[in-house]
């Protein structure tokens, strides 16, 4: 019998190095490089989404992911621009982080995908993945798809969809106006806009399409003279921070009534500039969000305030660390080449349901809000930025039903 003792210490033996493979991560930390803006314009907007991703990495660190590691994530300002971007991604890769965060601007997410490609390509025995966590030009996931960038938010084509869709059910709206910021974000909401309008609804009248500079606008009051001669019966817009606020603001001084569909009106100084304006227009917002998660996303919304007296919003940082631990676990380590491979096709649980990365071109589809600017109540009684309004949802669309067809032709590596 001494031959079956041999075949049980050979079956607790594999047992034993195929579970030390599977948690070999734990323990382990896992240090990430944050690039986006912490000074200039949009300086409050990166600072809130450096604190999310901090604080969901806190929580959902050791014991909080099924691999047991711990992420820390390090500030890198790149000031908005291209080339200090490109500067932070070289000091990043040079102390050794083999972990990339970023999403306030496509141009810069372009810049970021196609140098860590390069990288990687030169130096495969090091390479660096991407989280996309809010850059949102379908390129990035379709003719200019690289493997080693993943998109944890919608992107444009996706919440104009779910915008258009909603707009369906508004039969009393048939002129829009659309206002945009002059770069690709607002140069892409409003060719999507025009393209999806077109395909699913062409009897909606499309009476002004207007770029400007973006984050340079003191005065819109041009823009409303515009707007009020058209005729357009509600504004569209891919305006965030200082362009939206501002906008805002211009509206609540020309007494405008025309509703505004935006896109991040929930981020950093909008609610407080539609509150202290006593708002006289309805004001919606299409997002993968509301103000008032149920569950785990609303203990953490809650915590967050508490820690950093502002809003949780940015609720892609949790998407993105939930996407790292569950890929490490699944791949048994926090080598980024087999955590690549171990993202493509993942799902996992998000606001308002399920979401799945897809693994032809690397995008989350997940669902979006359409939620309306509100009086709180009790049903919905967290107000945003403190504030006695919020965000209440209206119609939540599923990631299949806004899932655009890959353009992607991804090399495998």
């Amino acid at each position: 019998m001494r031959w079956l003792a041999w075949v049980r210490w050979l079956l607790v033996a594999g047992l034993a190095v195929s579970a030390a493979g599977v948690f070999a991560q734990a323990g382990e930390t896992v240090r990430i490089a944050f690039i986006d803006p912490l000074t200039g314009p949009v300086a409050d907007i990166g600072r809130n989404s450096l604190r999310s991703w901090q604080f969901v990495a806190e929580r959902k660190g050791g014991a909080g992911n099924p691999a047991g590691v711990r992420f820390v994530i390090a500030p890198f300002d790149n000031k908005g621009s291209p080339q200090e971007s490109l500067n932070a991604l070289k000091a990043a890769i040079d102390q050794g982080f083999r972990y990339v965060v970023q999403g306030n601007g496509s141009g810069v997410a372009h810049v970021l995908a196609d140098a860590i490609a390069r990288h990687n390509a030169r130096r495969p025995d090091r390479p660096v993945l991407y989280l996309n966590y809010a850059a949102t030009d379908p390129a990035l996931t379709g003719e200019r798809c690289s493997y080693w960038h993943f998109r944890v938010e919608a992107d444009t084509a996706m919440k104009v969809r779910a915008l258009v869709d909603f707009l369906a059910g508004q039969p009393e709206l048939r002129k829009v106006y659309l206002l945009n910021q002059d770069y690709a974000h607002g140069q892409q909401v409003a060719r999507h806009f025009r393209e999806a309008v077109a395909e699913r609804l062409p009897e909606l009248q499309i009476v002004g399409d207007e770029l400007h500079p973006p984050f340079q606008m003191r005065d819109f009051q041009p823009q409303i003279q515009r707007i009020h001669q058209s005729g357009a019966q509600a504004v569209v817009t891919g305006n965030w921070g200082e362009d939206l606020t501002a906008f805002i603001e211009m509206m609540q001084t020309a007494q405008m009534r025309l509703p505004l569909f935006t896109y991040y009106a929930a981020l950093s100084g909008a609610p407080s500039a539609l509150a202290k304006g006593h708002t006289l227009f309805p004001v919606y917002q299409v997002a993968y969000h509301h103000s008032n998660p149920p569950g785990e996303l609303g203990r953490l919304a809650a915590e967050f305030r508490r820690r950093h007296q502002e809003d949780f919003v940015v609720f892609a940082t949790h998407t993105g660390i939930t996407l790292l631990g569950e890929a490490m676990a699944r791949a048994g380590s926090t080598d980024t080449r087999r955590v690549a491979e171990a993202m493509e096709g993942l799902g996992i649980a998000v606001l308002g349901g399920h979401a799945t990365l897809r693994a032809d071109d690397h995008q989350l589809l997940q669902g979006l809000f359409v939620s309306r600017w509100s009086p709180v109540d009790t049903r919905y009684p967290l107000g945003a930025e403190g504030t006695r309004h919020t965000f209440v949802p209206l119609q939540h669309l599923t990631g299949a039903t806004l899932a655009q067809p890959s353009r992607c032709n991804m090399p495998k590596r």
